[in-house]
């Protein structure tokens, strides 16, 4: 019931998890020294702007049609952010990039061969920044979640304090359960991105920053 609840709640509260570690996203790629950035799923363009506004310039891609649209007319005319309305495995094969991001995308991926393609990805040197999600398994996620279900309505209210009936644009793009757990993403990372930095964050979600050996 209290779980329940809070839903409801949170839903008439909508404030977008993903945004909150848009900041983090956009200082990471900074301090790689990164001039050209591969966003993967950029949603509306919110991390976009961060990055343009950080003099980066970026190639956006977004599979869905309607919320490509959106970022699409948001950045017309902007010669810093190139909006292509397409999935990860229509990206240019031989093009490499300072750094990749990835914000709540992977899960939506085949884990592994997405490791290994993005890592092709970056040029020598080129740093990886994800914010992904996992799937909640056992008594640690549990107890982890906790300061999350109590943080969340709270930054609902002061986020958006009027009552919605709907997600705002930037919320309303497809979404899928993850599949692999906090330990299993774990796991693949080692194997795949060795040296990478992957931790556990609040709000059901992690961050992983790799960076590319120079000298490949």
């Amino acid at each position: 019931m209290l779980l329940s609840g809070l839903d409801r709640f949170n839903r008439r509260h909508p404030w977008s998890h993903n945004d909150h570690y848009g900041r983090w996203v956009a200082a990471r790629v900074v301090a790689s020294g990164a001039r050209d950035v591969l966003d993967i799923g950029c949603g509306t363009g919110n991390l976009a702007a961060l990055l343009r506004d950080r003099g980066l310039t970026v190639t956006a891609l977004e599979s869905d049609a309607a919320t490509a649209g959106i970022a699409a007319r948001r950045f017309a005319g902007d010669p810093a952010v190139r909006v292509i309305q397409a999935g990860f495995a229509d990206r240019a094969p031989s093009r490499r990039w300072d750094a990749v991001t990835l914000v709540a995308v992977l899960h939506h991926l085949p884990l592994v061969s997405t490791l290994r393609d993005v890592r092709d990805c970056l040029a020598p040197g080129g740093r990886l920044v994800v914010v992904g999600c996992f799937r909640a398994a056992g008594f640690v996620d549990a107890v982890a979640a906790l300061p999350a279900l109590v943080a969340n309505p709270v930054l609902g209210l002061i986020r958006h304090p009027a009552p919605a009936d709907t997600p705002p644009a930037h919320m309303s793009a497809p979404v899928a359960d993850p599949r692999e757990t906090l330990a299993e993403i774990r796991a693949a990372v080692a194997a795949e991105l060795p040296g990478a930095r992957i931790r556990r964050r609040l709000f059901w979600r992690y961050t992983l920053v790799y960076d590319a050996p120079a000298g490949e």
